[in-house]
């Protein structure tokens, strides 16, 4: 195959470019499903064993289980994770990632069956640190695995995208992956308490249907790889990749020091912990706050924040093109942080004296723009400040100092609402979470000022 005939890549073809989209996308939406099945069942598994409930966790309980999808990354599972991808690449880091997510959901499911709590080894579990149930340390690990892979996926998805869309609709793209992740959180809300509660206020049947859907994700990237593959072949017949690299460009240990040593790079981080501290955490109890505050059963609750990714579907297109054509990426980063923090103050005082469903749907919708507005602007900024080179142990090293703030606030929260009883401070909280992150998006404007990253600038060319 000629130079000349292979100057147009799989890159260059549309169809292409947005069917990888779709594959990896849809293995990032098993992947949110997974992480927030409970969220709509909290008041099931909470339910003590007196009351007839089988689990019995507390609410401390349920946030020591959340903060295990982030807890082994914190202790260094997400620098490996960094290191593997740019040493082996996308296509082995994404199969061994959608791979972890597969066990350690199977091992939850283990934990959830119901069967598991009668036997000699939950009984085993229980007797060690008997604050915490067999079932909830057992799932706690299956989640630390879970977590592991979700977070590998999750960076490895946004330098898959980085490379099938550079000089194309990267922001777009990113977007548009955000998004169709985000809908798992839709699924979840919507249809899982009731696949629960057809089979008898379960939580081992939801579970499952979340497994077998996270083995479709595999496969779908299983799909990615073959075409992956062709496209890493077009790319060295036309000279952008070869097999031996230039020891300039070779990936060091010492480029992590680099990494450190860059003033955005800290800047970006903190500004991505304290956003997805305002974000991932709430998700995780907004199904009981709502349930609680406006006086209404949990499956209902759960379907009015199913419309937290809704609004957030319609905009991102518009959001990532806008990005593209016209960039103001730091600008966008200041406007999400600070709808995060008013929705948040919402929470806290106005929705709980004016507890209607129309206005808990309107917050809930408004607060999904800010969470697909700051996700599409700050990924497509990373490549602007990162060296390629190490660009996957950049978005790695993010995701870990993230993974620091998502492991520790879960457990926050829960201990918060059992020692208050209720949703008040917690809501204050996670407004401050705000508060800080619109700080670290002006301090990223005055910086990309002074340096010139462009971050303001269009990413289409």
């Amino acid at each position: 195959m000629s130079v000349e005939k292979i100057q147009q890549t799989m890159r260059d073809n549309a169809f292409a470019r947005w069917a990888v989209l779709i594959l990896v996308a849809s293995m990032m939406f098993f992947a949110y499903m997974m992480a927030d099945v409970l969220s709509p069942l909290e008041t099931i598994i909470e339910l003590p064993k007196e009351l007839g409930g089988l689990f019995g966790w507390t609410s401390t309980n349920y946030g020591t289980f959340m903060m295990g999808e982030y807890i082994v990354n914190v202790f260094g599972f997400l620098l490996l994770a960094g290191y593997i991808l740019d040493k082996k690449g996308s296509r082995f880091a994404g199969v061994f990632a959608a791979s972890m997510m597969v066990v350690g959901a199977m091992v939850i499911m283990v934990a959830v069956s119901g069967w598991f709590a009668q036997t000699a080894l939950c009984a085993w579990l229980d007797s060690w640190f008997v604050g915490m149930p067999g079932t909830c340390k057992l799932a706690f690990v299956g989640f630390a695995i879970f977590g592991c892979g979700c977070e590998m996926a999750g960076t490895t998805v946004s330098k898959v995208l980085a490379k099938w869309f550079k000089g194309k609709e990267m922001a777009l793209a990113m977007g548009l992956e955000m998004a169709i992740a985000r809908i798992g959180v839709f699924a979840v809300m919507m249809f899982i308490p009731r696949i629960s509660n057809y089979y008898g206020q379960s939580i081992f049947a939801p579970v499952l249907f979340c497994t077998l859907l996270l083995v479709i994700g595999l496969l779908n990237f299983l799909i990615f790889t073959v075409m992956d593959t062709k496209f890493d072949s077009q790319l060295k017949a036309i000279g952008e990749l070869t097999d031996e690299k230039d020891p300039e460009d070779e990936f060091r240990a010492g480029d992590l020091f680099a990494i450190f040593g860059n003033k955005m790079f800290w800047i970006v981080s903190l500004l991505c912990v304290l956003f997805y501290s305002g974000i991932f955490p709430f998700q995780k109890y907004a199904a009981r706050f709502l349930s609680e505050t406006l006086m209404i059963d949990p499956t209902s609750a759960a379907g009015l924040f199913s419309f937290f990714p809704l609004l957030a579907m319609v905009l991102t297109p518009f959001l990532g093109a806008f990005l593209d054509f016209k960039g103001k990426g730091a600008t966008m980063l200041a406007i999400g942080a600070t709808i995060m923090l008013v929705c948040h103050l919402c929470f806290a005082f106005i929705l709980p004296l004016y507890p209607a469903k129309w206005f808990a749907v309107m917050l809930i919708a408004v607060l999904g723009v800010s969470f697909s507005l700051v996700p599409a602007a700050l990924w497509p900024s990373v490549p602007k400040i990162i060296d390629e080179k190490v660009l996957g142990s950049a978005y790695c090293l993010i995701f870990w100092v993230q993974n620091v703030g998502l492991a520790l606030v879960p457990l926050l929260i829960g201990w918060v609402i059992d020692r208050t009883g209720g949703f008040t401070v917690p809501m204050i909280i996670f407004a401050s979470f705000g508060v800080f992150a619109l700080i670290c998006t002006l301090l990223l404007k005055i910086e990309d000022q002074k340096k010139g990253y462009g971050l303001e600038l269009p990413n289409k060319k």
